[in-house]
């Protein structure tokens, strides 16, 4: 499963992309709007950064402002991948752009029926937010497994990109059912190296390493 960092903090992107395990990144309006700066300002500098798909939304809803605004974004980088929204126009939007060969990452999913529609319309990944699912009593994670399912029965190329993810376990989760890509904050990246036994172990191999004798 490949790992994106879901941020636009040039600095989170910086320390997770020297970890060496981060393959893209994944924005949205909100997480833009935190760092003060233009959104293709904070896109260009993070496609400096890391070499791989990086994800910039549009801001409108309508179907000839999304064109506009897809064909515009695409622009920015070779790696940048148009976010559109899963609404009907949205899917109009990425029929097109998938037809131009502009990649498209598929956002706000929480069904499989929005999941399988997105395939259909040629979307490059899609976006099922597990953790907001989580957030009113639903699984999230069932909805991944039931995205896994569809697209292997009937091969979609669509690469599942699980979203809104809050945990280590979520992660684990996604990695076993078979999620292409899982992407998250900074702080997750974090946790998934840690363990308390990696730290006790540690601090017992520095504490004994102090009883050594110096040559």
């Amino acid at each position: 499963m490949k790992i994106f960092i879901d941020t636009a903090d040039v600095a989170e992107i910086r320390d997770a992309a020297a970890m060496g395990v981060v393959d893209g990144v994944t924005t949205n309006p909100s997480l833009v709007a935190q760092t003060g700066r233009s959104y293709r300002s904070v896109i260009e500098e993070i496609c400096e950064i890391i070499d791989g798909p990086i994800s910039a939304e549009v801001l409108s809803t309508d179907l000839e402002g999304m064109l506009k605004e897809a064909r515009d974004v695409a622009t920015w980088h070779p790696n940048v991948v148009v976010k559109i929204p899963l609404i009907p126009d949205g899917l109009k939007v990425v029929r097109t752009l998938t037809d131009e060969g502009i990649k498209t990452n598929v956002t706000l999913c929480f069904s499989p029926t929005q999941g399988m529609l997105a395939a259909k319309a040629g979307a490059t990944y899609i976006s099922p937010f597990l953790g907001r699912i989580d957030d009113i009593s639903w699984d999230g994670m069932e909805l991944i497994g039931q995205l896994r399912t569809i697209y292997d029965n009937y091969g979609f190329d669509t690469q599942i990109l699980a979203a809104s993810i809050r945990h280590p376990k979520h992660v684990v989760e996604c990695a076993l059912i078979g999620a292409d890509v899982g992407t998250m904050p900074h702080k997750v990246i974090l946790q998934l190296a840690k363990h308390p036994l990696t730290d006790a172990g540690l601090a017992k191999f520095l504490a004994d390493a102090a009883k050594i004798p110096p040559t």
